[in-house]
């Protein structure tokens, strides 16, 4: 993992004074001339939150493996090809640029979780920098795992490129998850209820991922519990779906997003790569493109989420770009590259690939889907699910569901209509494609829990009708097998 040796704490030192939007990235590390005060302290920790900005993450392929894979999305793009049409190899570029960004955020973390508590400055906030910085590490392991499956565990920093420090087997997937778990307890025991700021993390996003996290593993109990947590922590729903976008710090319901200040170190690149010319900086075929299937699949009347809002114009007030659904624009332009639907989630007019639109990552509407979702499997339907679900149903304008709906007539029927809500709840912000490889694990576990469509459908759709389970996670980077002796290929690669 040479490539793997990341952040030098050199750089941090210019980072003292400045907000983490405007940082320069760390490039070698130097302990002994850092870590003397609070101040860099969270410049590490600023450098930790920077690796999740980047494009090998939240900046652009991390939304795209999330999505494009899935029934939610489609492209002719080339650049996506492989992740549309499910023809990744090890050397596809989102399968490795995912792999080394995971694993910056991963080193940077473990910086900060080394050298910091040694740091004399205000303990309360250095015990919120060590529990951020568990998020971060969770957050970056967790990604990893449900990517490519269990992977090389290191919870101490690279700090040199010899090959004993950087070459590492790979732990098992349960491992992973493990740590993630254990990293994930920690920070909710050492971060405040919730932040000041939804750009930095709080107990509550903890709690929030944990869920993710405990979905993910079929952890069903534990699930509950963690949704549990954020639930009764007072959280709420923004009133409207349409307020959340683009997300700037959007109100209570917003746990965590990914912020970019929209220069051009510091810009977020994914509503250039997804919106229509002019909102984009230019005309060219966009990742991302809703499918015909989905929006079908969607009530494009009386869903909120889905529902005609208004015309877009563009900057000139005048011209009329499309038509606003809220989760999508339905664009007029007589170019096709801007004709059609368009994911509207970021809507962020054309700024040279530097938005300033944030990414959310964790939302409360999430949440209590987890939550309904886990109790269902243990107990099926109950009012305490169906009061859960019907927060986020009846803010899309959907009507209350009772036990006597169809909906919950049993297990299988509320399943359906949990994960109904999940796919036009969370459309196009990255989870689709993860949630459709947990419904496949779902129903390899247990037979009677079937979904409507799982990730092996999608795949025997892409592959010639061959649902291959080698495709429910990607290939270890060809980069990564060619310097790391101590490294497996996952198999079919």
């Amino acid at each position: 993992m040479k490539k793997l040796v990341i952040p030098a704490l050199g750089a941090l030192a210019a980072l003292a004074s400045c907000n983490f939007l405007e940082k320069e990235p760390l490039v070698s590390l130097t302990p002994n001339n850092f870590f003397t005060s609070g101040t860099d302290a969270e410049a590490s920790l600023t450098a930790c939150y920077d690796a999740l900005q980047n494009t090998g993450a939240y900046g652009q392929d991390l939304n795209v493996m999330g999505e494009m894979p899935s029934d939610n999305c489609t492209s002719t793009n080339g650049d996506v090809n492989a992740m549309d049409k499910i023809i990744w190899t090890p050397t596809t570029s989102q399968v490795g640029n995912v792999y080394r960004q995971g694993y910056v955020g991963v080193n940077r973390a473990n910086i900060v979780l080394k050298y910091v508590p040694a740091v004399q400055m205000d303990t309360a906030r250095r015990r919120q920098i060590l529990g951020e910085a568990r998020f971060i590490r969770a957050l970056s392991y967790f990604n990893l795992a449900r990517v490519y499956g269990g992977v090389p565990l290191r919870l101490i920093p690279t700090e040199s490129g010899a090959p004993a420090d950087v070459n590492l087997a790979r732990a098992t997937t349960d491992q992973v998850y493990d740590q993630v778990v254990a990293d994930l307890q920690a920070a909710a025991v050492q971060m405040p209820t919730a932040s000041q700021n939804q750009n930095r993390a709080g107990k509550n996003a903890a709690y929030a991922l944990l869920a993710r996290v405990q979905l993910t593993r079929r952890n069903w109990a534990a699930a509950q519990a963690a949704a549990n947590a954020v639930i009764t922590s007072g959280v709420t729903l923004n009133g409207t779906f349409k307020s959340l976008f683009p997300a700037e710090k959007k109100g209570v319901e917003s746990l965590f997003e990914i912020q970019y200040a929209g220069s051009a170190d510091g810009g977020n690149i994914l509503p250039d790569l997804v919106l229509p010319a002019p909102l984009a900086t230019y005309s060219f075929p966009k990742f991302n493109i809703p499918t015909t299937e989905l929006l079908t699949y969607a009530d494009t009347v009386n869903d909120r989420r889905w529902a005609f809002n208004g015309l877009v114009r563009g900057p000139n007030g005048s011209t009329v770009i499309g038509r606003d659904h809220v989760s999508y624009l339905d664009g007029r332009s007589t170019n096709a590259n801007d004709q059609g639907p368009f994911v509207y989630k970021w809507t962020s007019i054309g700024n040279n690939f530097s938005s300033t639109d944030n990414t959310y990552v964790l939302r409360y509407a999430e949440v209590l889907l987890a939550y309904a979702e886990a109790v269902n499997e243990q107990t099926g339907p109950s009012a305490d699910v169906l009061a859960k679900l019907n927060l986020v149903r009846q803010r899309a304008g959907l009507a209350a569901l009772t036990t006597a709906s169809a909906q919950a007539a049993s297990k299988q029927t509320l399943r359906n209509e949990i994960d109904r809500q999940r796919r036009l709840e969370l459309a196009f912000e990255g989870e689709r494609w993860f949630d459709l490889l947990r419904y496949a694990r779902h129903t390899q576990a247990d037979a009677s829990a079937t979904h409507a469509v799982t990730a092996l459908d999608i795949i025997a759709q892409q592959r010639g009708g061959t649902r291959d389970v080698n495709y429910l996670v990607f290939p270890i980077p060809q980069s990564e097998t060619n310097t790391n002796p101590l490294i497996q290929q996952n198999p079919g690669y």
